[in-house]
């Protein structure tokens, strides 16, 4: 590995001479940039789909849904907004540092940044965290999955042909290759995935003081309940959409639900019918269903389901010659029990009952654990669903519906605690890989000793209680 530590780091050194003659202070330059990104994107269309089917079993509509089409939206957002975001503020600074009374927070780069990013989603969270730094007039090294090899092969070829090493590449391998690229003195990381790497990311970093962002799926998994007034069959039918998308490999997705028990078994009902609507009765051989990662994740989630085969109600059942695994729902399960303390980041959907009176039970129980990336509610009553989400602590979520907030322009995708730190998507990406840096213009002429010394005169006593209160 030391020929690739050498490779890294000349890369890296490039990167920050290049980042060092100001090209990519100019604004102009970071958009025609964007421009050229969202070409490459839109042109190596088929080739990304073809990639995501060999990866992950995407079909080509999911496909561009999920990760093509939603990357081309947050180039657009972001060309459009970029120049109105990187105006500096004008503030005035205030009669108590008269007559410099002008200040200006500048939103300057970090310089050399690194995008490590998953496999679940390896287009959008490669190049849409890509998008953030260029929009913050940054270069950028990406490491990308070695699961989704065929997708990290066609980003090394779309970057390549469309980005100098020296501004923009991307970078495969596995965890030692990463580990490489964590070795090196980074401005700024930006690293998607578990919280275990999370906190590795983090030691790493913390040796050069980078400043990192994180967003995570959640240790124990992210919550969705649905009450007893909910629309049942409209919260069944999104639910199972939901979970069989990407096959449950989403750090947002449904971990488990927890459903009043006055209704579950309407619920279940609704469930099973939804995924029978939606994928047939054999999931497993429904070819727009995608599969797992490799052969690893399934084995994972066959033992899961081995272990509660029991309790299965709908599913259960898998081909490791395709890696397809059914969705499938385990029905009870208790708050306690050991499925629903982790996330799976599987099709694997295990069913909480909860008595509806007892509402406030359930929510400290899921409040004590870590910190979920996403939180759906599923409820008609409005006023109790806006109080449970000002006052449960989640990255972000929704009501009566799901996944759909972070594809809302202008808002924050991000997590909390064990889910993340940081925030990205449009004006909040361009912010975090940004920083505000405040310059106080002075004056030269009627200037005051009010702050110098010496201090104890009649007059600065009563002109700094005036100032300064």
């Amino acid at each position: 590995m030391a020929n690739e530590a050498e490779r890294i780091k000349s890369i890296v050194d490039s990167q920050r001479k290049f980042f060092n003659t100001d090209k990519t202070l100019d604004v102009d330059f970071r958009i025609r940039q964007l421009l050229r990104l969202r070409a490459a994107v839109i042109s190596h269309e088929e080739e990304l789909k073809e990639a995501l089917s060999k990866d992950l079993g995407r079909d080509p509509f999911e496909a561009y849904f999920c990760d093509i089409g939603s990357l081309v939206l947050e180039i657009n957002e972001t060309i459009k907004g970029l120049k109105t975001w990187a105006e500096p503020e004008i503030h005035f600074s205030g009669i108590h540092c008269f007559p410099s009374i002008i200040t200006k927070v500048y939103k300057m780069p970090y310089g050399v940044t690194l995008i490590i990013s998953p496999f679940n989603f390896p287009i959008l969270l490669s190049l849409g965290v890509l998008v953030a730094s260029i929009a913050g007039g940054n270069t950028a090294v990406i490491k990308a999955s070695s699961k989704s090899k065929a997708c990290t092969e066609v980003m090394q070829k779309m970057i390549a042909e469309t980005f100098p090493e020296k501004y923009v590449t991307v970078i495969g391998g596995g965890h030692d290759v990463a580990d490489i690229c964590l070795e090196q003195r980074f401005d700024k990381i930006f690293y998607t995935g578990s919280p275990k790497v999370g906190s590795h990311v983090m030691e790493m970093a913390s040796k050069n003081l980078t400043p990192v962002a994180l967003e995570l799926g959640g240790e124990t998994g992210n919550w969705c309940i649905v009450r007893k007034d909910a629309d049942i069959k409209d919260a069944a039918r999104k639910i199972a959409f939901f979970k069989a998308l990407n096959s449950g490999q989403i750090c947002i997705n449904i971990n488990q639900v927890a459903v009043s028990e006055e209704v579950a078994e309407e619920f279940i009902d609704e469930l099973t019918k939804a995924f029978r609507k939606k994928l047939g009765k054999s999931p497993v051989n429904n070819k727009e269903y995608p599969h797992l990662i490799n052969d690893a994740a399934f084995e994972k989630c066959e033992k899961d389901a081995n272990r509660y085969r029991d309790r299965i109600v709908f599913g259960g059942n898998g081909d490791i010659n395709t890696l397809r695994f059914s969705p499938t729902v385990i029905f009870p399960v208790d708050i306690d029990e050991e499925i629903v303390k982790r996330e799976l980041f599987s099709p694997l959907l295990p069913v909480v009952t909860y008595k509806d009176d007892d509402i406030e039970t359930l929510l400290k129980k899921i409040n004590e654990r870590e910190r979920g990336l996403a939180l759906y509610v599923f409820t008609s009553d409005m006023d109790w669903a806006e109080r449970t989400m000002q006052r449960m602590q989640f990255g972000g979520g929704c009501i009566n519906e799901v996944c759909l907030h972070m594809m809302v322009k202008g808002a924050p995708f991000n997590g909390v605690g064990h889910s993340g730190m940081g925030a990205y998507h449009g004006e909040w990406g361009f912010k975090e890989f940004t920083h505000p840096q405040t310059v106080l213009f002075g004056s030269t002429k009627f200037n005051l000793p009010l702050r110098e010394h010496p201090y104890h005169r009649a007059w600065k006593d009563v002109m700094i209680h005036l100032f300064e209160r």
